[in-house]
This record gives structure tokens, C-alpha cells and sequence, in this order.
């Protein structure tokens, strides 16, 4: 059975930083490209940030791209997110994704429950 269990949210204030972390079990996590969606109410889930099965590639969200630092460590099979000078607009639901190797199409990947996220003064 596949698990995505996440770590790391909270509150903090405009400028402030969070690191959010997503331990995963279950999967062969180093054949898994692992990825950072957010959710607020009324918008559609986007990706944040993603990184490929060995770490080398990453993308991110022009949004976030400068301030959030995707990484991982496969020995821990978790994935972490590691988000600067932090916005109000930052605020949402964050969730840890999993594509594995064999994955089709993301209905074939699996999802964490989501950790919140809140910005404000």
C-alpha cells in the first residue's frame, strides 16, 4: 500500500520561510518522479515544483521559481520543499505527489493528504 505522509506547514509571516518534507512508502521511490502541488479554495490544484527519480532535474512554478527549493533523498525515500521570502499568495493546501515509472497519466499517481500553508501579518 502506497503512502505519502507530509510534514512542515504552519503559519509564519510575509518574508518568513517553511520547509515541508513528504516521506513516502510503499513504492520504489527512487524510480518515482516526486512532485509539490497547492490548492486554495475556488482555483484549480497547480504544480508547484517537481524533480525526477534521480534529483538532477527540477522545475518550478514561475510563481515560486527563485524562492521554493525542491530536493530529495532517496536513502529516506522524502522529499522536501524548501520555500523563501514567502507571500500571502503562497497560502494553500500543499500536497505531495508520486508518478512512478509506470504511471501512464497522473491518474495513475498517488497523493498525500495535504499539509496547510498560511502567510499573513
Amino acid at each position: 500500500q502506497v503512502q505519502l505522509v507530509e510534514s512542515g506547514g504552519g503559519l509564519t509571516q510575509p518574508g518568513g520561510s517553511l520547509r515541508l518534507s513528504c516521506t513516502a512508502s510503499g513504492l520504489t521511490f527512487s524510480t518515482t518522479e516526486m512532485r509539490w502541488y497547492r490548492q486554495t479554495p475556488g482555483k484549480e490544484r497547480e504544480l508547484v515544483a517537481r524533480i525526477t527519480h534521480g534529483g538532477v532535474i527540477t522545475d518550478y512554478a514561475d510563481s515560486v521559481k527563485g524562492r521554493f527549493i525542491i530536493s530529495r533523498d532517496n536513502g529516506k525515500n522524502t522529499v522536501s520543499l524548501q520555500m523563501n521570502s514567502l507571500k500571502a499568495e503562497d497560502t494553500a493546501v500543499y500536497y505531495c505527489n508520486a508518478l512512478p515509472w509506470y504511471a501512464g497519466s497522473m491518474d495513475d499517481s498517488y497523493w498525500g493528504q495535504g499539509t496547510q500553508v498560511t502567510v499573513s501579518s
